[in-house]
């Protein structure tokens, strides 16, 4: 079994979407597109138990074994160390593949058989006490200079998905991992996460798209300002570092005003969201990691083109999308769209501000070259932005006003990569004929 791709996230997500949302269509229909999604998973994993469940709604009633991650960080050492012990049942775990990057991970022990090859490493846990410790560099350099991992004398901030790579894994039949997490800091530390946190100081892993869960999404720990507020349904956390101008209670007037906006639009939006900031040497922009959001502490809300950086990152912590080659421009671009129907709707942008930013947009657009490169940016965003416009458009003339973009995203918004031919059938199926604006292949 596989803990990579979420088997099941594309039925769940329409199961769970409201029936007047998805395409205007019938509850029939409906189940027919889910049915129909199951089918492709089917052949795709050779998972008969995944799909069925994810087709009748039945609950997975899994037997559960416990993996506890264990992290030790230090002032000023970029360096952690990091243990996983499988604390109950590991014989139902046959072995294990990390995916690493050998120049950041090393020192790999344990019990069990532990062997390194090249970017892997292959580890049999024994039937009891069965744990593999390593050590990975949270540092990491996006530019020369700044950076999206950092660790000083007095924080650290850094991915989740660095404390554990990738993990590739078999394991006993009709059986799942029920993981947590504990992080051992320097006395006087504070620390923030996006996971939910037990009463012994220990935070929950859960991604219910998978069968194996490893930590995601970004972490600050250190010597902290934190604010925490309910924000539309969901539990909002600022936190920046004490002396590196993290802005904390403007932020949080600015996700007041928006965010439930952004949550109209994805009703799926994730029910805890972190975001951590903090000044140079970090990266000067804004990441978006899974239920979390990077920004720089100099980064303005809404820039003089009239989008938001912030709102286009939580963008695609709402969508969950990655983009399949050649389709980054679909995924930049509807960030882009939203950062800027965000802050109309919710009133933090009149309509000739508005008007006005499409506008330079579509002048910048026209200096784009070809929009499936591997990586969208600039002008291909930028016409990226009147495309999916003039989708929006064409949809709502065909529809008469009852549908538009909004329901073809929360089609796309399935945590699965999203491609030109996802976005042309989910468009057309919103639309219930053929659309004249979107690019031919």
């Amino acid at each position: 079994m596989n803990d990579g791709f979420p088997l099941y996230a594309i039925a769940r997500r329409l199961r769970a979407a409201p029936a007047s949302r998805p395409c205007g269509l019938g509850a029939d229909l409906v189940a027919w597109l889910s049915f129909a999604l199951v089918a492709l998973t089917i052949a795709a994993t050779g998972s008969p138990y995944v799909a069925r469940a994810a087709a009748t709604g039945e609950s997975e009633e899994r037997a559960t074994y416990r993996v506890v991650y264990t992290a030790w960080l230090k002032p000023g050492d970029p360096m952690a160390t990091v243990r996983i012990r499988i604390a109950s049942h590991p014989e139902w775990v046959r072995w294990m593949k990390l995916r690493i990057d050998p120049s950041r991970y090393r020192d790999f022990k344990g019990t069990g058989s532990v062997r390194v090859v090249g970017d892997q490493v292959e580890w049999t846990p024994p039937r009891k006490d069965a744990w593999l410790q390593y050590r990975v560099n949270l540092e990491s350099q996006r530019d020369v200079g700044r950076y999206d991992g950092r660790v000083t004398q007095d924080w650290a901030l850094f991915r989740a998905d660095d404390l554990v790579p990738p993990v590739h894994l078999d394991m006993k039949d009709g059986t799942r991992s029920q993981s947590k997490l504990t992080l051992d800091l320097p006395e006087g530390w504070s620390v923030a996460t996006p996971f939910p946190r037990y009463a012994s100081g220990r935070f929950a892993i859960e991604n219910p798209d998978r069968l194996f869960d490893r930590p995601t999404g970004w972490i600050l720990a250190g010597k902290l300002g934190i604010r925490r507020e309910k924000v539309g349904g969901a539990q909002l956390t600022i936190a920046g570092p004490t002396g590196q101008g993290v802005r904390r209670l403007d932020m949080l007037a600015f996700f007041r005003f928006t965010l439930p906006t952004l949550q109209s639009i994805f009703p799926a939006f994730p029910e805890r969201l972190l975001v951590v900031s903090a000044g140079d040497p970090m990266w000067r922009g804004a990441l978006s990691g899974p239920d979390s959001l990077f920004v720089h502490a100099d980064r303005p809300f809404i820039s003089e083109n009239g989008t938001s950086t912030f709102i286009h990152e939580l963008v695609h912590v709402a969508m969950g999308a990655r983009s399949a080659p050649g389709a980054d421009w679909i995924v930049e671009g509807l960030a882009e769209y939203y950062s800027l129907e965000v802050l109309r709707r919710s009133g933090a942008l009149s309509e000739r501000r508005f008007e006005r930013a499409h506008a330079k947009l579509a002048e910048w657009g026209k200096q784009a070259g070809p929009i499936d490169g591997l990586r969208s940016s600039g002008a291909v965003t930028a016409r990226a932005v009147g495309i999916l416009r003039a989708v929006d458009e064409e949809i709502r003339a065909a529809r008469g006003g009852a549908a538009g973009l909004d329901d073809v995203v929360r089609l796309l918004a399935r945590g699965v990569p999203v491609t030109r031919d996802d976005l042309r059938l989910a468009a057309e199926r919103v639309a219930g004929r053929p659309l004249n604006s979107l690019p031919a292949p």
